[in-house]
């Protein structure tokens, strides 16, 4: 799941090498996501619809292993 979250954030990010995934938890996995302070526009959307996506798409994912997941877009440092 990690990797897919990963794929999909340099797929649409300017700086791919800034994204940044980090998967913590078992068979309730969270999955926090940090990119450039330019692209958080990119990964968020307008109204939040790209990352509701990406949300959705995650929760796909775990489903199909058993598990479930969440998504937390995190601020740069």
């Amino acid at each position: 799941m990690k990797d897919l979250i990963e794929y999909i954030a340099k797929s649409l990010v300017e700086h791919p090498e800034e994204v940044n995934v980090k998967q913590s938890g078992g068979n309730r996995a969270r999955i926090e996501l940090s990119v450039a302070k330019d692209d958080m526009g990119r990964v968020i959307g307008k109204g939040g619809k790209v990352a509701n996506a990406i949300r959705t798409l995650l929760r796909v994912a775990a489903e199909r292993e058993g598990k479930q997941a969440t998504l937390d877009v995190t601020e740069p440092k």
